[in-house]
This record gives C-alpha cells, structure tokens and sequence, in this order.
C-alpha cells in the first residue's frame, strides 16, 4: 500500500474503533501486531526500521493521548491520535501496526502483572487476594488494579464493539495477568490440596465471570458492600468444588 493510499484509508470514516479496525502500517498487519503483542509488553508490538532508535517519550505522548480519547468517551481515529498528542502520522505508522494494538496498549496503562505466589500459599485466600475480596470484605476495586471503575466501563464499551480489540487485548494483556493465579493453582493439584481433575482455567473464569456480571449484567458499582458479599459467596461456593 502507498503512502497515498495509506493517507486515504486513515482519513476515512472507517478508522474509527467500532467499525473494520484500521491498520496503519500495511494491509493484514492487525492480526499479525496482535500475535507479536502476546509475547510482549504494553507498548513493544511496534513496527521498527533498522538503525533507528526507539523515542520512548513519543510512545509515551501517543498511547497518553489514546487514552484521553477513550477517556473522553470518543471513537480512537489516527486523526484524533495525532492532533492530540501532537505527534505525526509517520511517527505514529512506524511504532503502532494498527489502532488495535494502541487501544489495547492504552486500555492496559495503570495494569501490573501480579508477582507468583509463594510455595504453599493457602490458596482460598489467594482466590479472594487475586480478586480484590480480601479478609476485610472489601468489594472488589478496579481502581485497585490501577482502573477507575468509569475506564473499566469504557474498556468493556470497547472491546464488546470491536471483536479484533477484544481478541488484542486478551492475547496482549489479560491473560498473562492470570498467570501467577493460573499456576499457583496448578501447583496446589501437584500437592494433592486441589482435585485432580480441576480445569483451573475453568475456575478463574467462573469467579471472573461473577465480578462482570456484577458490573456488565447488573448494573452494580464493585465498591457496593452488598457486591462484595455475592462475590465472596460465589468464590466460596466455587471453592468447595475445588478442593480435593
């Protein structure tokens, strides 16, 4: 694709995060970035020319602006990207394949990956320190996990309208979150603590599944008290399926 062609396609109504998603480098590089981002950190799945150093502050500018985008409750164009964060759309061409994989970098500013859990953790509690549902009973907190709970609602506005970010996302961020949680289970079947047969993934899945439909299905706010006891119920129901 010329430079020509590249200039029409992001100039058009179909860069918009909603519709087709938009690649900004070449055609097909969308699905080929979200691939790279998995083995990556936020920010590294990035178009590289030889030679040239990587400007760490104008990734910083770009994905800043990206998220005062979706802050603002604005569909993410490369128009809007540049203007906002002052940068040019060959800056902008060269460090980002497409607008999914910078949405999916944004949406992640402010998320850590949790640290491995020691050797012979109790793993109840682990459940509920993974899940924000600690001894206090404190509802789970998205801003706990660094997300205002309005930018969690934005993120989930997002992803749900756009399958490609969605897929993104997960492959890029989500799910090396799980990780830690992921394994320490496992290691807990190797002891003999946990069932055999537990499908691991299965059961993170159950109790992540009951903290969206707080906030997705029900409409709830995660720092209800009342949230927090349905969510401590579940994992403890969950839970007694678990154990060996």
């Amino acid at each position: 694709m010329t430079t020509v062609e590249l200039e029409a396609r992001v100039a058009s109504p179909g860069d918009a995060v909603g519709a087709a998603p938009v690649a900004v480098g070449t055609a097909g590089s969308t699905s080929a970035g979200a691939n790279r981002a998995g083995a990556t950190d936020a920010g590294a799945a990035v178009r590289r020319r030889p030679g040239r150093p990587r400007d760490e502050d104008m990734d910083g500018q770009i994905v800043a602006a990206t998220l005062e985008i979706i802050d603002a409750g604005e569909d993410v164009t490369v128009s809007r990207v540049v203007a906002r964060s002052g940068v040019s759309r060959a800056a902008l061409y060269r460090r980002w394949p497409s607008l999914t994989t910078l949405i999916a970098a944004a949406l992640d500013v402010g998320r850590t990956i949790p640290p491995e859990y020691p050797d012979h953790v109790d793993l109840r509690e682990a459940l509920f320190d993974g899940f924000g549902l600690g001894d206090t009973g404190v509802a789970l907190s998205v801003a706990a996990s660094g997300y205002a709970e309005e930018r969690f609602r934005q993120r989930i506005r997002l992803v749900m309208a756009d399958r490609a970010l969605q897929k993104a996302y997960w492959q890029s961020h989500v799910s090396r979150r799980r990780v830690p949680l992921l394994n320490a289970l496992r290691a807990g079947i190797s002891r003999g603590e946990l069932r055999a047969d537990l499908d691991v993934e299965a059961c993170f899945d159950a109790i992540a599944g009951t903290a969206y439909y707080q906030i997705v299905v029900r409409g709830d706010r995660m720092d209800d008290p009342a949230v927090a006891a349905r969510l401590r119920a579940a994992v403890e129901t969950i839970w007694r399926g678990m154990v060996a």
